[in-house]
């Protein structure tokens, strides 16, 4: 049966730089009830940006979760009351120094167990206007790739973002 499930109580596990882990107390559609934990994060935006000679703009950088350095694509959290749009902007210019002409590509659910929105957007014609300006915790290293080397990092899940990198792709018409 597929019915809403009703919150009946929520307390908060951990809290740390504007991301909490909530224990939710639910009462399912036959009547019983079930705790589940629920990250409530903020939405996110990651750009595929593209130079004027279609080359890939790429952040590498280390990622605990995997405990892996990472391909990425530029992007971060949206502030309060910021546009996504406007996020994703920011972000590849903070993370690469780069800026170009965005179109915003869509967007999907992090994950079930997650209250974040991750909007996708294309940026073309990116040029480099200005140096990195990263947050304390930020080492990125930018790359360049070709589109065919994109795709093969994409297939191959090399990177995360993997789901926005084909919003991007299949926005451009390149899937």
């Amino acid at each position: 049966m597929t019915d809403r499930w009703t919150e009946t109580g929520r307390s908060t596990v951990f809290q740390v730089m504007g991301r909490t882990l909530d224990k939710v107390t639910y009462r399912l559609p036959d009547g019983t009830s079930r705790d589940k934990l629920l990250r409530n994060e903020p939405s996110a935006a990651a750009v595929l940006a593209l130079t004027p000679d279609n080359k890939v703009i790429i952040a590498r950088q280390y990622r605990p979760g995997p405990d892996a350095i990472l391909l990425e694509l530029p992007g971060g959290f949206i502030e309060p009351g910021e546009d996504p749009a406007t996020a994703a902007g920011r972000e590849l210019l903070e993370e690469t120094g780069y800026k170009g002409d965005l179109e915003l590509a869509g967007s999907c659910w992090d994950d079930a167990g997650s209250t974040a929105r991750r909007w996708a957007f294309v940026a073309r014609n990116c040029v480099r206007v200005a140096d990195q300006d990263l947050d304390e915790m930020e080492f990125v290293d930018v790359e360049l790739f070709t589109l065919e080397e994109f795709r093969q990092v994409v297939r191959d899940g090399l990177m995360t973002d993997v789901e926005l990198a084909y919003r991007g792709l299949d926005h451009l018409g390149l899937l």
